[in-house]
């Protein structure tokens, strides 16, 4: 699929645990390096933390680089409303990303369990590179990203 050759996403965990002003210019440099090889479309899950950041870096980029798409894959409507740990700002900017997304996908209507892996194996069956922030070998993001090597997508660590 040559869309897929185009596509690259996101996993990571919701809490960032560095100076996530660093951690932005980092996404960024790996994004805009993907970007001179081709790369058009950046997905991403629409969680709090490393997902809305590597959202707003692909945003920011797209200033200078209009060509390329951001791409929500969300597990459900408002899922901020269902998961712990939302505040009002990262509310506020979970909905300034889907407005400024260029395609919002979800991947069922309502929450149910297993949710966030369907989410999670949708952004990967759908891309070729993996951007990765992993700091712990448990949870979703750990997952995730062991189903990214299982599908052989190139991993790009962010650390």
């Amino acid at each position: 699929m040559i869309i897929r050759e185009k596509t690259a996403c996101f996993t990571g965990h919701r809490e960032i645990a560095e100076n996530p002003d660093i951690l932005f210019l980092k996404v960024c440099s790996i994004v805009e390096k993907l970007i001179k090889q081709g790369y058009l479309y950046f997905g991403a899950g629409g969680a709090r933390g490393f997902d809305t950041l590597a959202s707003e870096a692909v945003l920011k980029l797209k200033e200078n680089y209009p060509q390329i798409h951001l791409i929500l894959v969300l597990p459900f409507h408002q899922q901020y409303a269902k998961e712990k740990g939302w505040n009002t700002d990262e509310i506020k900017r979970y909905h300034v990303l889907k407005e400024k997304a260029s395609k919002v996908i979800y991947t069922q209507q309502a929450y149910s369990p297993g949710c966030y892996y369907k989410r999670n194996r949708h952004l990967m069956d759908f891309s070729s590179v993996c951007i990765c922030y992993q700091y712990k070998n448990t949870g979703g993001t750990a997952y995730t990203a062991k189903y990214a090597r299982e599908k052989g997508l190139t991993i790009k660590k962010v650390r």
